[in-house]
């Protein structure tokens, strides 16, 4: 395949997979391992990365911004910023203990995201179904106990095939919150959760870093920009009205593909 086109490809996949519940990292790592990319010193991957985390910060700039401003008059506000940068610190210190196992060893393993993202889709499924009546309809407002434990929830999806989104939606549904709020506090969580790793894998990586291909990796990363931002517009007005059956079956459909094409040799 054209580096260009396996470029937009995967910019593609990306995009519209960061920030819903299928697992992002997963669906990139799998399609490396089938179509035989690796970029050096994983810059192209960093790179597409930093272009979802863009497009995300251009929709919630505004929010983040008044929410920053308002922040001493408003204990609401306080609250919101708060509970945020207590749902991030969970992820700060799992990541620090644990960044280099999680990179070396279980990235890579193909089937062992292709069986997470099965059991992943399963229990997305069951919490879809069976999560409790919910009593948090704002992702701005829920008490800071509760932003902190979503922040708990988050961690697990440092191994690969869980879903960063996927686990912290989980999570939030367990704990009350309505979905399109949960889908809305997972996106806000990524921010910080994001550019924290994306920093820490640039900082990590600064020697090997190569960019010597540099037409794939804008053509990654401005793929990866675009999409991100019609997927995140699009699934928050999704999430409210059907919920997340659709994506616990995605990820099944994928996991047990990619199994059955691993089994055989691929």
């Amino acid at each position: 395949m054209d580096n260009l086109l396996l470029s937009a490809l995967l910019g593609l996949l990306e995009g519209l997979t960061e920030f819903i519940p299928v697992s992002s990292t997963g669906h990139l790592l799998l399609a490396s391992h089938f179509l035989g990319f690796e970029s050096s010193g994983k810059t192209f991957e960093v790179v597409i990365q930093l272009g979802a985390v863009l497009a995300l910060i251009s929709i919630y700039a505004a929010k983040l911004t008044g929410l920053a401003l308002n922040a001493r008059s408003d204990a609401g506000a306080r609250r919101a910023l708060i509970g945020l940068l207590l749902a991030f610190l969970p992820a700060v210190v799992v990541g620090l203990l644990a960044h280099d196992f999680i990179k070396t060893v279980l990235f890579e393993s193909p089937m062992l995201i292709a069986v997470n993202l099965v059991l992943g889709g399963v229990i997305l499924l069951v919490i879809d179904r069976i999560a409790p009546k919910p009593v948090y309809f704002e992702a701005t407002d829920l008490p800071l106990r509760k932003a902190f434990w979503i922040g708990v929830c988050q961690c697990v999806a440092m191994i690969p095939g869980v879903s960063r989104s996927g686990a912290t939606i989980v999570g939030a549904l367990m704990l009350g919150v309505e979905k399109r709020a949960a889908a809305e506090f997972s996106f806000l969580l990524s921010l910080p959760t994001m550019a924290a790793a994306v920093g820490y894998d640039l900082l990590k990586a600064r020697n090997d870093l190569d960019f010597g291909a540099i037409s794939e990796i804008a053509i990654g990363f401005a793929v990866a920009f675009v999409t991100a931002l019609l997927v995140v517009r699009a699934v928050l007005g999704y999430v409210g009205k059907h919920g997340y059956a659709v994506f616990g079956w995605w990820r099944i459909i994928v996991g047990l593909g990619a199994g059955v094409a691993l089994l055989a040799g691929f």
